[in-house]
């Protein structure tokens, strides 16, 4: 078991490097607790596979130290600190049976005879293999496979933290419910830490307790699902979290008040405005609603969408998309109609980062 630290932790491919722009990786500082379920969410391309080599030791961090259990391994290899690592495609060896490719890393560790086998049958009946231990890896489906590379990580009585890479892509869209699932009830049962990189949010908010957000080699955010969809710490992180993501729109605030497009909004908050600052509201569409002309902010409908069970408003609030509810016999295409924006909801931001109003 481990408790993972990040201590201002950066990392730049290039030796030398000062441009900020140069690295892969920005300062952080994170801690990880024992046993947490983590999900590392972020677009291609914002550093968490980086990230994710520095913890498993496949890369040495160029700055700061990484530390298991108040230990410094930052510069230790993967194999002395004790995890397991599950790729976007599954390590198998095809050629062997299910409980070979269990059993090969305890052998590999010298434990021999029942110790393997009852660890391997405990493994294979937590991730439902047991009927097909006895067949060659070859034969089986993309799952199966995906299921067999996480049982060599978790048969390790020893390991200590696993380590997902994006292990879902090549699985398909009606089996990842079932294996999501499979690795919550897993966490559950052994109370591992597990650090889960997607690109998905829907694969990080149904993995994880709490959810790290990057974005440009930066941490954006770390919370739960429900505090980074409730109140997003970065315009990012709203318009990223969410189907369809927050709406974002150029403000000027003053005291409780929010004027947008030439109209103004009551805030529930005053805030203090620091000077220099591009400043905007985010509000999600869920807390936005379509209405008649004359209420609220004048808008043009531009697209209806119907989701089934709600309908969904694509407006033009003069040179700004907006998504927002639409009510019952509202909502004709190229229609001027009005936007109601829940004050409750509405957030404040500069430069990107969300403001803290005074109530």
């Amino acid at each position: 078991m481990a408790r993972i630290e990040l201590s201002d932790l950066a990392h730049s491919y290039k030796r030398g490097a000062s441009d900020p722009g140069d690295f892969a990786l920005k300062p952080m500082t994170l801690t990880w607790r024992q046993g947490g379920a983590y999900a590392l969410l972020g677009p291609s391309g914002c550093g968490k596979t980086t990230l994710l080599n520095i913890i498993s030791g496949l890369l040495v961090p160029s700055h700061g130290r990484v530390l298991f259990d108040g230990r410094d391994v930052s510069h230790l290899p993967t194999e002395a600190r004790n995890i397991a690592q599950v790729f976007q495609f599954p390590v198998v060896y095809d050629t062997m049976t299910v409980y070979e490719n269990l059993a090969f890393p305890l052998r590999n560790r010298g434990m021999m005879g029942g110790t393997v086998d009852r660890r391997v049958r405990e493994i294979a009946a937590l991730l439902d293999l047991t009927e097909e231990l006895n067949r060659k890896a070859r034969g089986l489906t993309a799952d199966a496979k995906q299921k067999i590379s996480l049982g060599r990580g978790l048969v390790r009585p020893d390991v200590a933290a696993i380590l997902f890479d994006e292990p879902l892509t090549v699985i398909d869209p009606q089996l990842k419910w079932e294996l999501r699932s499979k690795l919550k009830a897993l966490h559950r049962a052994l109370d591992l830490t597990m650090i889960y990189v997607t690109h998905d949010q829907t694969e990080a908010l149904t993995f994880a307790d709490t959810v790290v957000v990057m974005h440009d080699g930066r941490v954006v955010q770390v919370g739960r699902p429900d505090e980074l969809f409730e109140k997003p710490a970065h315009t990012f992180v709203g318009y990223f979290i969410g189907s369809p993501g927050m709406n974002v729109l150029p403000a000027s605030v003053v005291g409780n008040h929010a004027e947008i497009a030439g109209a103004t909004i009551e805030l529930p908050k005053s805030y203090d405005i620091p000077a220099g600052k591009r400043i905007e509201i985010g509000i999600r569409p869920e807390f936005a609603m379509l209405a008649r002309p004359g209420e609220g902010l004048p808008v043009r409908v531009e697209r209806i969408d119907d989701l089934g069970r709600s309908r969904l408003a694509r407006l033009r609030l003069r040179e700004h998309a907006v998504a927002a509810g639409v009510p019952d016999g509202l909502g004709e295409i190229g229609e001027i109609a009005g936007l109601i924006l829940q004050p409750g909801h509405i957030h404040v931001y500069a430069d990107g980062a969300r403001l803290d109003g005074r109530a």
